[in-house]
């Protein structure tokens, strides 16, 4: 049976629909208003699926609306989209072209509805954007300020990385407040300290940022970090494998992290030793320590989950 999709390309001011199968078209006012009469052009015309790329925060509010007024909705990666649009021979590039490809992409890869996140998860997101934020200006702060012979300017140093001081602590206080208030996130706090070297911030950054640790496999999970080895063979030859794309800002922290849990874990200590005495670089063996970790809080998370499963 034929799917009905609904390409949207989001600007700042306009929504531009497309719907296929069929060349049906629409553009609404990215306000309110303008979000509810797409709701309701996608009603009209038997819509399944609302699809729209990811264009730095514009999309949210559209995303968010759709999925209140009952319109199922996803988020594609733009780049992707735009691929498969020059692959198709598509050049151009208008917002109406881009709403076609849009429909046309879901359509041919089968994209399912994407529930957004709930409110408390897109605190807990914000939160620990901005912890990250506020610790990337404190280390530069600091680095700046040893170069500073005038006590004045240096006076104005400290007043400064006190307020960013006070602010990470607010921010961490109520963090840690909304894990302890979520029984899924408390368990998963519990269970991911008892690998010692994992603390508090890396927890957050997972929970924020990779709600989806525990509900798919080890395999698919070290893809969305972008710490799986990528597949480039053709014919005889057997090409490098590389690690590409994914969640930067998990895989960062998971870098940072897998170091600490080695010096404390006799494991880890023994994976990095096998690794560099087969020959592996730093960098390989930095990213199969991460995946590493990565994989046994996943298995983590999935225990955990399954437990709360059986006493609900």
């Amino acid at each position: 049976m034929t799917r009905i999709f609904c390409g949207v390309d989001v600007s700042s001011a306009t929504l531009d629909a497309q719907i296929r199968p069929g060349s049906i078209e629409g553009q609404f006012s990215a306000t309110t208003e303008g979000i509810a009469a797409l709701a309701a052009f996608c009603r009209q015309h038997g819509v399944e699926l609302v699809v729209m790329e990811a264009t730095g925060g514009y999309e949210k509010r559209a995303y968010t609306l759709l999925w209140n007024e009952g319109i199922p909705t996803a988020v594609v990666n733009p780049r992707l989209v735009r691929q498969f649009a020059q692959a198709m021979g598509s050049l151009e590039k208008t917002d109406r072209i881009d709403a076609c490809m849009i429909a046309w992409f879901a359509e041919v890869k089968r994209i399912v509805p994407q529930e957004p996140p709930s409110a408390v998860q897109e605190r807990l997101r914000a939160l620990v954007t901005r912890l990250r934020q506020l610790t990337e200006l404190n280390v530069a702060q600091r680095n700046q300020r040893r170069l500073v012979g005038d006590a004045g300017v240096a006076q104005g140093f400290s007043e400064l990385l006190a307020l960013l001081a006070r602010q990470m602590r607010e921010i961490e206080t109520e963090i840690a407040a909304l894990l302890a208030a979520d029984p899924l996130w408390r368990a998963l706090d519990r269970s991911f300290r008892s690998i010692k070297g994992v603390a508090g911030r890396t927890i957050a950054r997972l929970v924020a940022e990779m709600p989806e640790i525990g509900t798919i496999s080890n395999k698919a999970i070290a893809k969305l970090a972008g710490l799986a080895p990528l597949a480039d063979d053709s014919g005889k030859r057997n090409g490098r494998r590389t690690t590409r794309g994914g969640r930067t800002n998990v895989r960062s922290i998971l870098f940072v992290v897998a170091e600490l849990v080695r010096r404390h874990n006799p494991d880890f200590a023994d994976f990095h030793s096998r690794l560099r005495q087969a020959g592996k670089s730093p960098k390989v063996t930095r990213v199969a320590m991460a995946r590493k970790l990565l994989v046994q809080l996943n298995a983590k998370a999935r225990d955990m989950r399954g437990e709360l499963a059986l006493t609900a």
